[in-house]
Order: C-alpha cells, then sequence, then structure tokens
C-alpha cells in the first residue's frame, strides 16, 4: 500500500483563449462570449465532487492554467479561491499561481486578481521580438510584454515568463541578446522552451508544406547548452529541463507534477492524480469538449470520462519519467514511497552502469538523476532505462 503523498496541488483549466497561437497544442478554444456565470459555478461544483474524496488534505499550491486564465473575471477566482479555503486546509505559505497573456488589457487586472488571493502569475510573452511575436501568433508587442512584467512585478510577491528559442531563421547571437534583454526584468523563475512541431497545430500543417525550415539538431543543441550556460551565470540555472530559477523561486505546482505528488484537476480536459485512503493511486481525467465538460457538471456534479488505477509499476516509471526532468532527479524516498522497493530493486543493474558510464545518469545514496548532458539528451536515457 502507497503512502498519500505529501504535497498537493490543485489545478484548475480555464479553456478560453482570444485566438488560437499557431504553435499551441493545449486544450485552448477561441469563444466570443461566454457565461462566466455558468461556468464559475462548473468550476465549484467540480471542487466539491473531489474535495469529498480528498477531505483533510492542506492545499499546497493551486495553479490556474488554460486557455487564458487571465481572461477569466476576477471574482470568478477570488470564487474559486474561497471555496477551496472552504472544502480543504490551504497552507499557510500556499502558492496561487495564474497564468496570464501580457496584454495590456489582462495586465490591468492584475490588482484585483493579486485582492483575489493569486500571489504568483506565469506570462507568456515568448519573445522580445516584434517579428518573432506576430510569426508566433502572439497578440501583444516585446514593448507591452515588458510592460506587463513590470506591472506583474508590483502586484504580485513572484512572477514568472516564458520564452520561446530555436525559431525558424533565428541566429544564436539574436537568441543571446534576446535573452540579455529578457535578464534585465526577470524575478525569481524564467521557463525556456525550444519551438516545437506539434501534430495538429497550424505550425505543423505549415512544416509539412515544407514551410517552416526549422534548427537541426546540431543547431537546437548549442542552443540549449547556451541557454543554460547564460542563465547559470546569471543566477538562473535550471531545476527543470525548460525551467530556471534562483533557489526557492522554483514553481512549487509543477515540482508536485515531477515528484510524483498528488492533485486534483478540475476544468476541461484536466488531469489529476490522487492516493485513496486505501493507498491505491488512481489517474483522473475530465472531459476535455468545454460544452461536454459543463453539461456533464451541471447534470452529474463532475465530468470525470476516465478514473484508472494506476499500479505501482507504472507509477515507478512515470515517477522516473517525469522526476528525471528534474535537476535533482528521484529521490530514493519518493521512488520507495512510490514503488515499494529501492531504485536498484527494480531497475537493470546493467543498464544503470551503461548510462552511468556515458556520463548520463548518477545513482548514489540521495537517488538517481540525470547529469546536464543526460537531462539534454532524457528521451533517450528513458528510452535506454526502461525499454
Amino acid at each position: 500500500m502507497a503512502a498519500a503523498s505529501p504535497s498537493f496541488g490543485i489545478y484548475v483549466h480555464w479553456p478560453f483563449c482570444r485566438s488560437k497561437c499557431p504553435y499551441c497544442d493545449f486544450n485552448s478554444h477561441v469563444r466570443g462570449g461566454i457565461d462566466e456565470a455558468r461556468w464559475r459555478d462548473g468550476l465549484l461544483r467540480e471542487l466539491d465532487h473531489f474535495a469529498s474524496e480528498t477531505a483533510g488534505r492542506t492545499v499546497d499550491t493551486v495553479f490556474f492554467g488554460g486557455g487564458t486564465p487571465s481572461l477569466m473575471a476576477p471574482e470568478t477566482t477570488a470564487a474559486v479561491l474561497e471555496r477551496i479555503a472552504a472544502r480543504w486546509t490551504p497552507a499557510p505559505d500556499i502558492e496561487i499561481t495564474l497564468e496570464a497573456n501580457p496584454t495590456s488589457v489582462e495586465a490591468a487586472r492584475f490588482a484585483a486578481l493579486a485582492q483575489a488571493g493569486v500571489n504568483r502569475v506565469s506570462l507568456g510573452v515568448q519573445a522580445l521580438d516584434d517579428d518573432a511575436l506576430r510569426f508566433l501568433g502572439r497578440e501583444h508587442g516585446a514593448a507591452e510584454a515588458l510592460a506587463a512584467v513590470e506591472t506583474a512585478r508590483r502586484h504580485f510577491g513572484r512572477w514568472s515568463f516564458d520564452l520561446i528559442y530555436a525559431r525558424p531563421k533565428q541566429s544564436l547571437a539574436a537568441w543571446k541578446a534576446e535573452l540579455a534583454r529578457a535578464l534585465e526584468h526577470v524575478g525569481d523563475h524564467l521557463s525556456i522552451y525550444q519551438l516545437t512541431i506539434e501534430p495538429g497545430t497550424a505550425f505543423a500543417a505549415r512544416h509539412a508544406r515544407g514551410e517552416l525550415a526549422m534548427p537541426d539538431e546540431d543547431m537546437g543543441a548549442a542552443f540549449y547548452e547556451e541557454t543554460h550556460a547564460l542563465l547559470d551565470a546569471a543566477g538562473l540555472p535550471a531545476y527543470e529541463i525548460s525551467n530556471h530559477a534562483r533557489p526557492g523561486g522554483e514553481c512549487r505546482h509543477n515540482l508536485i507534477y515531477w515528484s510524483g505528488g498528488d492533485w486534483v484537476g478540475v476544468g476541461p480536459g484536466a488531469h489529476g492524480r490522487l492516493t485513496g485512503s486505501d493507498g491505491d493511486r488512481i489517474a483522473t481525467r475530465q472531459a476535455r469538449a468545454p460544452d461536454t465538460w459543463l453539461a456533464r457538471v451541471e447534470a452529474e456534479g463532475h465530468a470525470t470520462v476516465e478514473r484508472s488505477p494506476i499500479d505501482r509499476g507504472d507509477a515507478a516509471e512515470e515517477l522516473l519519467m517525469m522526476g528525471l526532468r528534474l535537476a535533482r532527479g528521484v529521490s530514493r524516498g519518493d521512488y520507495r514511497r512510490t514503488a515499494g522497493v529501492d531504485l536498484e530493486e527494480r531497475l537493470d543493474a546493467a543498464r544503470l552502469n551503461a548510462l552511468a558510464e556515458e556520463d548520463l545518469i548518477t545513482l548514489d545514496a540521495a537517488g538517481l538523476r540525470c547529469t546536464p548532458a543526460g537531462r539534454q539528451r532524457l528521451n533517450a536515457v528513458l528510452a535506454h532505462l526502461l525499454g
């Protein structure tokens, strides 16, 4: 029997956006108008549903993702947080993050969002080059984005923003200059993602037609290595493959995902992981289509379309796939809590030794972790380790 995860979070999905970015494969939808009162009630009802089976848990983190949750009325954000506080026990240092677009319209809501209880904001800046922003389908310019970052600085104790690199025709020198500009405005956290072509996106269609010339593997590696070197020097080391933070500035909510913790997922398409009173670990998934989700919640009190037990072998594999993304890797305690055995009892010694000899992993008294070279080649490491 597995022990309940020591960390517990709540993820709230708001699926609506003003426009669909051409690189985005998230569950986001463009709508001319919505009945926000109905949506607010739906989120509250689904929170009530999950609260009934997680009674007594202390909530360490709340994360509003999307979509674009900064389009949500601050009154809805406040109502959700009030319901969470009424149904669970908030941790004294609870982290409450909301994703936002850095347009002036949405930045104008920051004061009200802070008053509602949000204490950390994550801004989808994506680039500090106007041509690149137009290419990425963003509605803001670089100056507007930086103004939004400064507004976030005034209203929230913590803030972060995202950037995307390895764009078509982007030079390494131009990226270094862009990153240097970003560092003039950074707080305690910065997320840096390599542009990838995701199936079903507008960019995928353009790429298939030969309209997007993406950097090759060697160029992508150069971008990655230079990014990590520059951010290390700036005091923002990578604690995860795409996330950099000053000590103590890590996103605690995402650490729950990467460390095999428990979280409730509410809203269209939201996923969750829960450890039941019997110790069994369960994966949950809510209906993905917004209208389907809302109709099911109104009819049944929730829109769960999948509730699957996760056996210890699968849970251990999931922990490695997520946890090896972290610089700290997978601790022996987390692995034993999840798998019920020590690392060496489940993983093949020959495979571990081969990866260690290539300086891709380290296994010691603390646990298992990838070296910087191993994290850069994580898919290959996992394929060898778990294959």
